[in-house]
């Protein structure tokens, strides 16, 4: 009891209580800072110390005799709050709450009020004890710092692009903010209570990362990191992770703040610039080598071309045997260096190409045997094709020096034997996948083989002139730079992957033909080559041989697809003669195919069914030329003079 507390005291009746110790009146009636005073049991003042009267405003004469209601507002008198802070206490003893209380002149202060009930020895009420302090600045300091951590608590909950969350001394999440919530995608109630080692990697967990970042943070205060993470769904982020020690002001760690931000975008972001910065270093590295390699290789030429001709003089004059051996030797010399300068051009893309429409699987197959036979017994090498016709516009010389080279490098990284393979396939490139390379269809050309392999070092330089990674003597280091030079030059690229003691895959890529490119390509009008196609063999000859007579070079195709396959591989014709009815691709279909790429490209329909009949199942056939079988030597050279004829009509339709 309160008054126990001051009074050391039993309690006796209120007179009593009152009169027995003027010491006690005295000190209380001095406090300045607690409005102490007493009410009878029906809640009217008996007492007034000098802590009222300051508080209230009320001195004892306007006071004592009053109830104690008169400090609360209307709204709480109304409400019956007087009589239930009186009921409280007379049951529980004590009743204590906060509240606004009304001063003599109106104004409001925030009090702390204690009312505890007074009973004499037979346990009697015989009154109350109220103790009242004006707290106002403590609740404003409260309430500003209520507001304060209410404000922070909303910044923080609001926060997405970051997880910012509490965690106990052992590691238990206490919080969970919505950036926690996005990032990881486990929500309050799911991640609240569990162990932040749960975010973690297996192999993380597992070695103990979790334990040391956190005694990191308890020794030096404070813990950071970037690692992969591990969301609800399974799927991994890379994060960059802080972990601050949180102590009181007693010092004492009670738990730690941690705050994660997924940088996954970020670093890929920062990996593809690094890519694209070293990538821009190297085509202007080797844009500058190539300038100069085309520099001194154009001037070495004019040299050995003075002393080739020098060379050619001396042999016509009246020389003996031993000295014209010597010219010999001195002009293969000549040979050789002539040979090296065309390599160096190649590297700087300056040497003169011949591209035309081909199928590299066409090229390589006819090259397979040549390939087969630079790598040796002691190792295997498997050619892996798609059935599709794969038509790039390279010049085919080039290419097949090309493959040579790769498939040469790929023997020699292999003294003791291995395996070699051959692929081709169609790849679709997106923008900047593949270097400087424009999005579009691709052919690849792989080379792969089980062989030493490539250091890191020294896979940025295999493509310039004069490196080499092989022994003195065995090798010039202008193979991979010629290769480099001749796919950049065709509009493709060298791509180069190689890991030490595992192998090495070097792919050309080259720009994609689509069918339409090609047969616009195999149509050339100044020259006289025919194409005849006809499933019925005999007739297929008879026909070619009739086209021989009037001068033509002549191709045959038993079948509309081998017609096509014929024109993808880059064969020109002036002319078309095909039967109309064949199976799979018939006639007209071929010859429509045709004329779409090249309008001016002369075409004869030939067929045993009447012109009407096959209009009527075929459409408009008047953009090409017709015979009907059987037909003869002058039917065919009628049709042919009538070439001029077509030409006007076929450009009159466009």
């Amino acid at each position: 009891m309160i008054l126990k507390e001051f009074m050391g005291l039993p309690k006796k009746n209120l007179d009593a209580l009152i009169n027995s110790d003027k010491r006690f009146e005295i000190l209380v009636s001095s406090i300045r800072d607690y409005a102490i005073y007493l009410l009878d049991p029906n809640g009217k003042i008996v007492s007034w110390n000098a802590g009222a009267q300051r508080f209230k405003g009320y001195t004892e004469s306007e006071i004592i005799g009053k109830h104690f209601s008169t400090f609360l507002s209307e709204a709480d008198r109304d409400a019956g709050v007087p009589q239930s802070i009186l009921d409280q206490a007379a049951i529980h003893g004590r009743f204590e709450s906060e509240g606004w209380r009304i001063r003599k002149d109106g104004s409001g202060f925030w009090a702390n009020i204690v009312v505890e009930a007074i009973y004499n020895n037979a346990q009697e009420l015989i009154g109350y004890a109220k103790i009242t302090r004006d707290i106002t600045e403590r609740k404003t300091a409260r309430d500003k710092l209520l507001e304060s951590e209410r404000k922070f608590r909303y910044l923080v909950e609001g926060v997405t692009d970051y997880a910012i969350y509490m965690i106990s001394p052992e590691g238990i999440i206490t919080n969970w903010n919505s950036g926690a919530q996005r990032i990881k995608g486990y929500s309050a109630d799911e991640a609240v209570g569990t162990h932040f080692s749960k975010f973690m990697t297996l192999e993380d967990r597992e070695s103990g990362v979790a334990e040391r970042s956190l005694e990191i943070a308890k020794i030096e205060g404070r813990y950071e990191n970037e690692a992969w993470r591990v969301r609800k769904d399974g799927s991994l982020f890379l994060a960059h992770v802080i972990i601050d020690a949180i102590h009181n002001d007693y010092n004492e760690l009670i738990g730690f703040a941690k705050i994660t931000r997924d940088i996954t975008e970020k670093k890929i972001a920062e990996d593809n610039l690094a890519k694209a910065n070293a990538a821009l270093f190297q085509a202007q590295k080797m844009d500058a080598i190539g300038n100069l390699t085309g520099g001194v290789a154009h001037d070495f030429n004019n040299l050995l071309s003075v002393i080739s001709n020098g060379l050619e003089i001396f042999k016509l004059s009246n020389l003996d045997g031993k000295h014209l051996k010597l010219i010999e030797t001195m002009k293969r010399a000549v040979t050789r260096g002539a040979t090296l300068t065309q390599q160096l051009l190649s590297f700087a893309r300056q040497q003169p190409l011949q591209p035309d429409p081909h199928d590299v699987n066409q090229l390589i197959n006819s090259f397979e045997l040549m390939l087969v036979r630079a790598v040796g017994s002691n190792i295997n090498i498997d050619f892996e094709f798609i059935q599709t016709p794969l038509p790039v516009m390279v010049d085919s010389t080039r290419f097949e020096a090309s493959l040579l080279n790769l498939v040469v490098n790929a023997r020699d990284a292999m003294p003791d034997g291995g395996n070699i393979r051959i692929t081709s396939r169609k790849r679709f490139l997106a923008r900047g996948e593949l270097e400087d390379l424009p999005e579009g269809p691709y052919v690849e050309v792989n080379v792969t083989d089980t062989g030493s392999g490539i250091s890191k070092d020294n896979l940025q330089h295999v493509t310039e002139p004069f490196f080499t990674t092989k022994e003195i003597g065995k090798g010039s280091g202008l193979g991979l730079s010629q290769v480099f030079g001749f796919t950049k030059q065709s509009d493709g690229t060298l791509h180069i992957k190689s890991e030490v003691n595992i192998g090495t895959s070097v792919s050309m890529l080259f720009p994609a033909l689509n069918d339409e490119t090609i047969l616009a390509e195999a149509v050339d009008e100044t020259c006289d080559a025919v194409l005849v196609v006809e499933d019925e063999p005999d007739l297929l000859s008879a026909t070619s041989e009739i086209f021989k007579l009037f001068g033509y070079e002549v191709y045959q195709a038993s079948s509309g697809e081998e017609a096509l396959e014929i024109l993808r591989q880059g064969t020109k014709i002036s002319l078309m003669f095909t039967d109309i009815l064949m199976p799979g691709i018939n006639g007209i279909e071929l010859a429509r195919k045709l004329r779409e790429s090249n309008p001016a490209i002369q075409i004869i329909l030939a067929s045993g069914y009447p012109l009407p009949a096959l209009k009527k199942e075929h459409g408009d056939l008047d953009e090409f030329q017709f015979l009907n079988k059987p037909y003869e030597l002058a039917d065919i050279a009628k049709a042919i003079r009538s070439k001029d004829q077509s030409l006007k009509t076929a450009y009159e339709d466009l």
